[in-house]
């Protein structure tokens, strides 16, 4: 159990999503999408991703909710949005296995549909194995074959975030760091107590 409260983990998410949002704007990008899971752990993160983001490249965004029995919709409307990036940010504190299917059911429906741009990959989903679950199935593996994607993780005794490219061959996922961001001793004291039950070890 992460030795921290309900609300550390809500502002784990604000300086989280601070670093994701700094990152696409970093990118040049102009108009992103973002879904997340329908809970406050991931809307929290979302939110200042998309707070971040518009502040520091004037940027247009948009917040959708992922649900069971509406990745068709969301994938529609994410489509109709045409954003250049959509970032995928699902867990929180809905139950992992719960999060796994909607996730890939709503990356199969994005692929039924073709929906436009790359992807960033949150953290928490890609751990737990969402996307390595995904590639199993053989539409969403080529859809995301012909996509960039990303991912950001956590170096824990480095105290950084890490922006990487995922490459893709076949089911097979390997990452290709391509930015870094120095968290503050705050935020890794909160990653590391919250991800890995342990304290802060740089200083």
């Amino acid at each position: 159990m992460a030795k921290t409260t309900f609300e550390e983990e809500i502002y784990l998410r604000a300086l989280t999503g601070r670093l994701v949002g700094k990152a696409l704007a970093d990118l040049g990008l102009n108009k992103v999408a973002v879904v997340a899971s329908r809970n406050i752990i991931c809307s929290s993160i979302a939110t200042a991703t998309e707070a971040t983001y518009i502040t520091l490249s004037g940027g247009v965004t948009y917040h959708f909710l992922a649900e069971a029995g509406k990745e068709a919709d969301i994938a529609k409307r994410v489509k109709e949005f045409a954003p250049q990036v959509t970032v995928l940010q699902f867990g929180g504190e809905t139950p992992i296995e719960e999060t796994k299917k909607i996730f890939v059911e709503t990356l199969r429906q994005f692929a039924e549909q073709d929906v436009p741009g790359a992807f960033v990959v949150h953290v928490r989903i890609f751990a737990a194995g969402g996307l390595a679950e995904a590639l199993k199935d053989e539409k969403i593996r080529e859809y995301l074959g012909k996509k960039d994607l990303f991912v950001y993780t956590v170096g824990f005794d480095e105290g950084k975030v890490y922006v990487n490219k995922i490459l893709l061959d076949g089911e097979e996922i390997k990452l290709e760091k391509i930015a870094e961001y120095q968290v503050t001793l705050e935020h890794a004291d909160l990653l590391n107590r919250s991800l890995k039950d342990r304290s802060v070890t740089f200083a």
